[in-house]
């Protein structure tokens, strides 16, 4: 009979079997933790760093600490394209979020006629690249080219120009509205769909209207789906980047290289080479970015269980 007692490595095996299941999870979590480290974490810390650094003409690269974050504070470029972005957000945000709750109430209703072919139309967009979208939106709103100039000249009336500078930013957010709209709705739609069918036949039972249905047991059942979506659209308004930048060849007057701050960053880095500069405008707006987010999700998850 052989007797228990150390191991010939000198480990006992009670020790060795917590370092195997340590092991077996590291195993099963490496093929997401590498992938993780390199694409994420590598370039957040290589964009800190480059941050606290600055390249002189005389000297070379240097540290400079926080100087870079004080210069960008302080640059009424940076703070024009944060307060664009900002106005951009109050217009399509509520936008956004209402017509795709719209849209995912009135296809979950029973009253609707043909909801598939309804859905199909609403989420159709989100399919057309965000390039050829922005194109095609472009010609729309040209007054010498697109549809609005076509307009104008068939009716003989002087129609207002979609990318005037008044004009530019709600222009932008209908484009975004189109594209993303649906993709909204069927995520809202999901979860309407997720309800139990017991909560509706218990709000019948009591006499609940369609309308009590949808304010009393509706929207409170998607209120985290809401508050999720609302965030990400908050992110997404926060990287605006494609659609102005693809409208700038129509009107540069108007759509300036700085006209977001991820735009600003471009033109920082690949246009002035100031790579120091950009990571620091970049590292701005993600904090500011994760802030807002944060609000927004703590504010809509708040009271849901």
């Amino acid at each position: 009979m052989k007797k228990s007692g150390p191991s010939a490595l000198g480990v006992p095996a009670a020790a060795r079997q917590p370092l195997r299941r340590r092991l077996t999870g590291w195993a099963f979590v490496l093929p997401f933790t590498a992938p993780f480290l390199l694409a994420v974490v590598a370039p957040i810390l290589y964009t800190l760093g480059l941050s606290l650094f600055q390249e002189r003409l005389i000297g070379g690269v240097s540290f400079v600490g926080l100087d870079n974050y004080r210069d960008q504070l302080s640059d009424p470029q940076f703070w024009a394209a944060v307060a664009r972005v900002g106005l951009y957000l109050l217009i399509q945000v509520p936008l956004m979020m209402l017509l795709a709750l719209a849209a995912a109430l009135a296809i979950d209703s029973v009253k609707l006629y043909a909801p598939a072919i309804f859905r199909l139309g609403i989420f159709l967009p989100y399919a057309v690249p965000g390039v050829v979208a922005t194109l095609l939106w472009g010609y729309i709103y040209g007054t010498q080219f697109g549809l609005v100039g076509d307009v104008e000249q068939y009716l003989g009336i002087a129609l207002p120009d979609p990318l005037s500078s008044t004009l530019v930013i709600p222009s932008i957010g209908n484009i975004v509205l189109w594209l993303y709209v649906g993709y909204n709705m069927l995520v809202i739609y999901a979860a309407l769909q997720a309800i139990p069918s017991e909560v509706f036949e218990a709000a019948k039972l009591d006499g609940a209207r369609t309308w009590h249905v949808i304010v009393h047991v509706k929207l409170p059942a998607i209120r985290s789906t809401v508050a999720v979506t609302t965030m990400f659209s908050v992110i997404g308004g926060f990287q605006l980047f494609n659609e102005p930048n693809i409208l700038r060849g129509l009107v540069p007057n108007v759509i300036t290289s700085d006209f977001t701050p991820n735009m600003y960053a471009y033109s920082l880095s690949f246009a002035g080479q100031q790579y120091n500069a950009a990571a620091t405008v970049a590292v701005i707006m993600g904090v500011v970015t994760g802030v807002f987010a944060f609000v927004v999700q703590r504010r809509g998850m708040r009271g849901v269980a």
